[in-house]
């Protein structure tokens, strides 16, 4: 059985939280991961037509970044941004796509298995029990500033950063290879699940593809791969009672051990 999938994307939170330069690639392969057939694709961003106006660095920087959602098979929705006068001489611009994204996953609800929205507004948390009572599955990804009250309603989250080359990574950034995801001699980021007497497991993907629930990384069928942590490898900013964490990224080397990969630096 085909599962339908539809994807609402929340720039305005996504960009603004760790998410800016997001590959939008990986992000149809993630989603359609397991099996999924993507029939709805929806990407909301904040557009300023006065500031297009003026300046055509902007300008042209939207179009280009409206043309590759296009490419990507994405419906863009424009919000126009709007400028407001606090009444003490300072202004603000408000674009609130909210209401767009949470009225256009009510409608596509009833024709949809799986809704994977990427946000992490707790202003979502209603919209996702509606579609939830009308049989979907709701399945949330973001990175930070992420709303409790949401995850907790969300039937799964995954943390943008575990996904392989979703976003740059520092290794990226500081001109070093950034393909290198998840093999011995590169690095990879994952949360720490167990951690006891100075030592622990960390769980990583190793695909954007396969079940995630399938955490077992003997399983043949699993995304998801393990390595070993000792807490003399942990940063000294990083206080071990902080472990274990589902909520704590971390992003490490990876190199071989006798039996397992294993963490080397943080």
């Amino acid at each position: 059985m085909c599962n339908r999938t539809g994807v609402f994307i929340d720039f305005a939170n996504i960009g603004m939280n760790g998410g800016y330069g997001l590959r939008l690639d990986i992000l149809r392969r993630f989603a359609a991961r397991d099996g999924g057939e993507l029939v709805r694709l929806n990407a909301y961003l904040p557009f300023d037509a006065a500031r297009a106006d003026t300046d055509s660095a902007y300008r042209s920087g939207q179009q280009r970044f409206y043309d590759a959602l296009r490419d990507n098979g994405f419906k863009v929705f424009r919000k126009p941004v709007r400028w407001y006068d606090d009444g003490e001489g300072r202004r603000y611009s408000k674009a609130d796509c909210d209401m767009d994204i949470a009225l256009d996953i009510l409608q596509q609800a009833p024709r949809l298995d799986t809704v994977l929205l990427a946000s992490g507004d707790s202003d979502f948390v209603r919209v996702v029990e509606t579609a939830q009572s009308m049989g979907c599955r709701v399945e949330g990804l973001a990175f930070r500033n992420v709303s409790r009250a949401l995850r907790n309603a969300l039937d799964s989250f995954t943390s943008g950063y575990l996904v392989p080359h979703l976003v740059s990574t520092e290794r990226k950034r500081n001109g070093r290879d950034g393909n290198d995801w998840g093999v011995a001699g590169g690095f990879a980021r994952g949360v720490c699940y167990h951690f006891e007497n100075g030592y622990g497991f960390v769980r990583f993907l190793r695909k954007a593809a396969g079940p995630l629930w399938l955490t077992d990384s003997r399983d043949t069928a699993s995304p998801w791969a393990t390595c070993f942590l000792h807490a003399s490898q942990l940063p000294a900013t990083l206080a071990t009672e902080a472990l274990p964490s589902r909520d704590l990224v971390l992003e490490f080397d990876l190199e071989e051990g006798e039996t397992t990969s294993k963490l080397r630096k943080c």
